[in-house]
């Protein structure tokens, strides 16, 4: 049963500081977080953590920044104490990653803490706290910048203390904020001591946007399939690594976002990113990224998280399209970009005596040859296979295949001309085989095709001309809330633009009264709610284009060549050509990969030569 309420009284400031621990405080990798933070505020350049017992034990972050003054040490312990907001207007443009200055109170009153400290010219300082009860001030001998330890976090609070893991769990929480940090600051030399070990370590990055930091943190699974994302979008930069769609994972633990210089998690950005990838992720598969945003401090609020996890764009739907562009830009790389980062030299093997090349290049199945051949060799045997002016390959079968368009003087080619080679055979009538200067190209026909046929739809659609407007029959009403009247009304035209014309029907109902004719047997009400949906989160609507999309995939699907097809070697390199030139064709519609690379020294490993 509910206690009697009692009478309004101001509660002790212990209990103010412990109610504020369990706001920012929650293990000990939110007071590591909180710790990094004022380190980093300080100018540091190199910081140090060093844990015991997963932080269960102590949590120490050492930096070498500007110090606190002695007579300030007791000021740190002070809820809302701070040197880095003195006015709202501060507020509203807070560059620092810590500013509430709560968080050390709040340890304060849960843990035991010491923090000594030293400014440059003069003597070093030391502070203890423990419990809420703060010790004086005392003298003693340290090095620039400040040392904070933080000791048996909730020692005065078992019930919280129970809630924690075991040492090796929250060690897994504070590696990962530390991880965080390192991506976020990459001008910053960070190391991390667990039990007396030194764990991870990450020095300084010249570079100029911090890629090689993110390589590092994220390891080598990541930065092998990793592409560097780079665009300057009005104020807004957007920089980082994003892997290619291959790449996927079935769960979103390598996503990250850093908005000037702060990790949170947002999801105007996510649904951004998401966004880009529709086209070209298999299934409900998650595509990993490290993305960092760099925008003026007054175009986003900070202060809506107690944990300062979180931020709130003044534009949100502009940053989303922006974040959208830039990795979209970065996907619709042609294949023969996407392949820049195979070897630039050739083998050795390349290098050797011409080989003669039958005029026909019709490779029978099994035949060997005793060494490979030059590319000269080969662009010169398959010239006369693709220059005819034929017409394009058809998705339906025929009797007599027809030759593939090709305009290119293959003979004049240069082996980057070229990234997926020259066809040598069709395997099994699902698998086209071509050999390029690194190796064997596998191809996929159905799913490149596929690929080249959608995005061939797609820009159809996107010209000038209005949208196709179906008028209903009979004018669909349903029941809105007030936020989708509200949408309805302040997005009318974006509604119209998009095909989509609805109409207000009472004080809480809307009816359709158009759709899109390219989804003319799609349910409006669904429709129009999705749309809304839409515009009430993002500002923005990509329902329609999403189905739009969706519809031309299946569309493009049931048009490309379907297995079993033979087709001509003069075909093969056709398809191959185009995939070279068409936007997004490492994945199919679906997110499959279109191809693969085998390279020549995969080929010796499998056959034990040279060894």
């Amino acid at each position: 049963m509910l206690q009697p309420q009692r009478p309004i009284r101001p509660l002790p400031d212990v209990l103010i500081s412990q109610i504020a621990a369990g706001e920012v405080i929650e293990r000990p990798a939110s007071a590591l977080r909180e710790l990094l933070d004022n380190a980093i505020d300080s100018g540091a350049s190199a910081l140090t953590v060093r844990l015991e017992q997963g932080g269960l034990g102590s949590v120490q972050v050492e930096d070498d920044g500007c110090g606190i003054p002695a007579e300030e040490l007791p000021l740190a312990l002070l809820r809302h104490a701070t040197s880095k907001i003195a006015d709202l207007d501060d507020l509203h443009h807070a560059a620092h990653l810590g500013f509430r200055g709560e968080a050390l109170a709040a340890m304060a009153a849960v843990a035991e803490i010491e923090i000594i400290s030293r400014r440059a010219g003069a003597d070093g300082a030391r502070i203890h706290a423990s419990a809420g009860q703060v010790a004086a001030v005392q003298p003693t001998a340290a090095q620039q910048g400040t040392r904070v330890t933080l000791r048996q976090l909730f020692f005065n609070l078992p019930a919280r203390r129970k809630f924690l893991k075991s040492p090796q769990t929250e060690y897994a929480w504070c590696a990962d904020v530390f991880k965080r940090t390192a991506i976020a600051h990459p001008q910053i030399a960070l190391r991390l001591w667990h039990d007396g070990q030194l764990k991870l370590q990450f020095e300084r990055d010249p570079s100029p946007h911090g890629l090689d930091r993110l390589a590092a943190v994220l390891g080598e699974a990541f930065s092998a399939h990793a592409l560097p994302v780079s665009a300057q979008i009005g104020p807004l930069a957007v920089r980082g690594l994003i892997c290619k769609p291959t790449a996927a994972r079935a769960r979103a633990d390598v996503q990250h976002i850093i908005v000037n210089h702060r990790w949170v998690r947002d999801r105007t950005v996510a649904h951004g990113v998401r966004a880009a990838y529709a086209d070209v992720l298999h299934g409900a598969l998650q595509p990993q990224y490290a993305l960092l945003l760099d925008l003026p401090s007054e175009l986003v609020d900070v202060n809506v998280h107690p944990a300062k996890s979180e931020v709130r764009f003044r534009d949100s739907s502009a940053v989303h399209q922006a974040v959208r562009h830039a990795v979209e830009q970065v996907l619709a790389r042609v294949v023969g970009e996407a392949s820049s980062s195979q070897p630039a030299a050739p083998p050795a093997e390349w290098e050797r005596p011409p080989s003669a090349l039958p005029a026909t290049a019709a490779l029978p199945f099994g035949m060997a040859r005793p060494s490979p051949i030059p590319w000269d060799a080969l662009s010169r045997a398959y010239a006369p296979l693709a220059t005819a002016d034929a017409p394009p390959l058809q998705a339906q079968d025929s009797a007599t295949p027809r030759p593939y368009a090709q305009s290119t003087d293959l003979a004049a080619a240069q082996p980057d001309d070229f990234p997926l080679g020259f066809a040598l055979a069709q395997l099994l009538g699902i698998y086209i085989l071509a050999q390029n200067r690194h190796g064997l190209v596998i191809v996929d026909m159905h799913a490149a095709h596929e690929r080249i046929v959608y995005e061939r739809l797609k820009a159809a659609e996107q010209g000038d001309a209005p949208v196709a407007v179906q008028p209903l029959l009979i004018p669909a009403a349903f029941a809105a809330s007030d936020a989708e009247m509200g949408a309805a009304e302040d997005h009318a035209d974006a509604l119209r633009s998009l095909g989509v014309e609805l109409d207000r029907a009472g004080p809480s109902s809307l009816v359709v009264r158009a759709t899109p004719t390219l989804l003319a047997h799609a349910d409006p009400i669904r429709l129009a709610r999705g749309l809304l949906a839409d515009l009430i989160s993002q500002g923005a609507s990509s329902r329609l284009q999403e189905r739009r999309n969706g519809l031309l995939s299946s569309m493009a699907c049931h048009g490309a060549v379907r297995a079993n097809r033979q087709l001509t070697l003069a075909e093969m390199n056709g398809l191959l050509r185009d995939m070279e030139r068409t936007e997004r064709a490492d994945q199919c519609n679906h997110g499959r990969p279109t191809w693969r690379q085998i390279g020549l020294t995969d080929l010796d490993a499998l056959f034990l030569r040279g060894r």
